[in-house]
């Protein structure tokens, strides 16, 4: 190929046969043994978190790409975007003009890999498991408008909400409504480890090392009935420590594919080179990034501290100098491309002003400079995070309003600490759940949120979600999705700053490239298959 970088559109199906004949036959990979997959998201089980492979623990964007191979859901988020179809199920649907009651039918002979059947009492027990150990990650709040969970026979199986919520189904393709076998998952107790069994496209044996997974075997699973097609046997995970030692392994051939995380320099290197034998395609992402607050520390407990971060943080000229043409400035936790989305936080601070952000201090009579710390992982978002910290800082600090330092920590430290209320400011990343406003929403400001956060706005919680989610046409949601966005730029419990496109770099003997992720940055390996060099 003369061009090495394939930009993929939203609407993605309308390039699959170009893509296809670059890549060369969808022939699948027979003939090349495993396909092995580069990712430098790290995999741990330690005492804060033992079971990082449990679908009711499991809450971030690396666990859920292993756990979306294995676990079936009874929907699933099709290949080129759109509503979720599906999956485990034959059919699914609302059975009321309400909203309030969902109901599926599994496919018929449907088998856990350990050859015991499928039924729908094994849905039950997953979710009301996952709802019940309500475990600390807070993945159990997006089943959190169920009330009950009914069963009739063998196939059937009933949801009853507890209100209106027009984005269950896609809820229901979320790893945490993954189905498990009660042989294997405890009813009160998290299964510790990276044993995983399901019905799955995959099953998986994994590699460990010290209490870490370095790498996750995936084998086609032979009694796997589902809507996927798999096009490969096999696909090997291998986890990598840094960005750096990922691209040497890809240069020299050990790897066939590199996904999250790149750095903006090898994105920047590949798209550059066309003689590598590595294409790099660039495809439409959800993924944003943002600060959060614990709004009960004295230090950022006044509105007025936080709102004067909002009014000073310049993001084009943070995406500018650490990521490029990878990332857009972000002034809503909800992105630019999804319906109901707002500029709230520009409609509110408009250009960086540390003049507007003195008289907010002035006003609420704080003291300056305020001394705070900002905490990043290290580990978790790419090597350019800690680049980006220093450049939030340094953008505070000339304000001369603030005293900022930084400070990182590796993942399996960070993520513990910051659901503990440790950090009073630190910064995260959102990979969405499902591509839908209420998912850059509700898990940061409903009861049970994901970060923990003791910020609690009763008109959010009480009347807008609930509002936002009576409507099934998302776009008449859009007065209350807004009012949402309106009073986080007000309150500023959460700060955004920018949302991030996404790359995959393979040899070009690889197909199925332009499906190996989906806008919520779900990895799809089914979709890998190995062709000819083109």
């Amino acid at each position: 190929m003369n061009r090495k970088t394939l930009v993929l559109p939203a609407v993605i199906g309308l390039l699959a046969p170009v893509l296809a004949a670059c890549g060369g036959s969808d022939s699948g990979s027979d003939n090349g043994g495993a396909i092995v997959v580069g990712t430098t998201d790290r995999f741990t089980a330690s005492k804060d978190a033992p079971a990082p492979l449990d679908p009711a623990y499991a809450y971030d964007v690396g666990t859920w790409n292993i756990l979306r191979q294995t676990v079936q859901t009874l929907m699933i988020q099709p290949r080129g975007e759109g509503e979720p179809v599906p999956e485990a199920a034959e059919r699914c649907g609302f059975t009321d003009t309400g909203n309030e009651r969902y109901a599926c039918t599994l496919r018929d002979g449907l088998k856990f890999a350990n050859g015991d059947p499928v039924t729908a009492a094994d849905v039950k027990y997953s979710i009301d498991r996952a709802r019940s150990l309500k475990a600390d990650s807070g993945v159990f709040a997006l089943l959190s408008t169920i009330d009950t969970v009914e069963t009739q026979g063998d196939r059937e199986v009933i949801f009853h909400l507890k209100a209106a919520d027009a984005t269950f189904p896609y809820k229901l393709s979320t790893p945490v409504a993954g189905i498990v076998d009660p042989d294997d998952y405890p009813k009160n107790k998290l299964r510790d480890g990276f044993d995983l069994a399901g019905s799955g496209p995959y099953t998986l044996k994994a590699d460990v090392e010290n209490g870490a997974m370095v790498k996750a075997e995936f084998t086609r699973n032979p009694d796997y009935k589902g809507s996927l097609k798999v096009n490969n046997d096999k696909v090997d995970m291998v986890s990598f420590k840094d960005t750096d030692a990922m691209g040497k392994a890809l240069d020299k051939g050990d790897i066939d594919v590199m996904t999250r995380t790149m750095s903006p320099d090898q994105i920047r290197k590949l798209s550059a080179d066309t003689d590598t034998g590595v294409d790099l395609v660039e495809m439409p992402g959800l993924e944003i990034r943002y600060l959060g607050f614990n709004t009960d520390a004295p230090t950022v407990e006044s509105k007025a501290v936080r709102q004067a971060m909002a009014q000073i943080v310049n993001r084009s000229a943070l995406v500018s100098k650490v990521y490029g043409s990878q990332a857009e400035p972000l002034y809503s936790l909800v992105p630019a491309s999804i319906t109901g989305h707002s500029n709230s936080f520009f409609n509110k601070y408009g250009d960086p002003s540390v003049t507007k952000a003195r008289a907010l201090l002035e006003q609420a009579n704080v003291t300056t400079p305020v001394k705070l710390t900002l905490h990043y992982t290290t580990d978790h978002y790419g090597p350019a995070t800690k680049k980006e910290f220093e450049v939030l800082r340094d953008q505070l600090n000339s304000s001369g309003l603030f005293e900022v330092g930084i400070k990182g920590t590796p993942w399996d430290t960070f993520r513990p600490a910051e659901k503990k209320g440790e950090y009073d400011v630190y910064g995260m990343g959102w990979f969405p759940d499902f591509p839908d406003a209420d998912n850059f929403l509700a898990p940061f400001l409903d009861a049970d949120n994901t970060l923990g956060s003791p910020y609690a706005n009763s008109q959010i919680r009480n009347t807008l979600i609930p509002e936002s989610r009576r409507e099934a046409d998302r776009l008449s949601a859009s007065t209350s999705l807004t009012d949402i966005q309106d009073i986080v730029a007000r309150d500023v419990p959460v700060l955004p700053l920018w949302q991030g496109k996404q790359y995959v770099a393979a040899r070009d003997d690889i197909t199925g490239t332009a499906y190996a992720l989906n806008s919520s940055s779900t990895l799809q390996l089914w979709e890998l298959g190995r062709g000819v060099s083109g």
